[in-house]
């Protein structure tokens, strides 16, 4: 199973800013090259969940906009609601 984001590169600040069609929304001000967003992103969520950055993984579309990530040790439900609790 797996949380489904959608990726904003170089979007200014690094924040989880809502919802869009079923997915998380995402930002981060990296640059989508050489893997800099796809970093960010697991920076960001292991961030705001409070896990190590090792226990994040990009699922499906490392190189694309829409990802699914994983998260070990948390069930998706808790991933999604903890990360659309901190969206601002």
């Amino acid at each position: 199973m797996s949380v489904r984001v959608r990726l904003v590169p170089r979007g200014g600040r690094d924040a989880v800013v809502g919802e869009r069609d079923g997915a998380i929304l995402g930002r981060v001000s990296a640059p989508p090259v050489d893997g800099r967003a796809n970093a960010a992103l697991i920076a960001l969520v292991a961030k705001a969940l409070g896990v190590p950055k090792g226990d994040v993984e990009i699922a499906v579309g490392a190189a694309a906009r829409d990802k699914a990530i994983r998260v070990h040790g948390l069930d998706d439900e808790a991933v999604r609601a903890r990360l659309l609790a901190i969206a601002g």
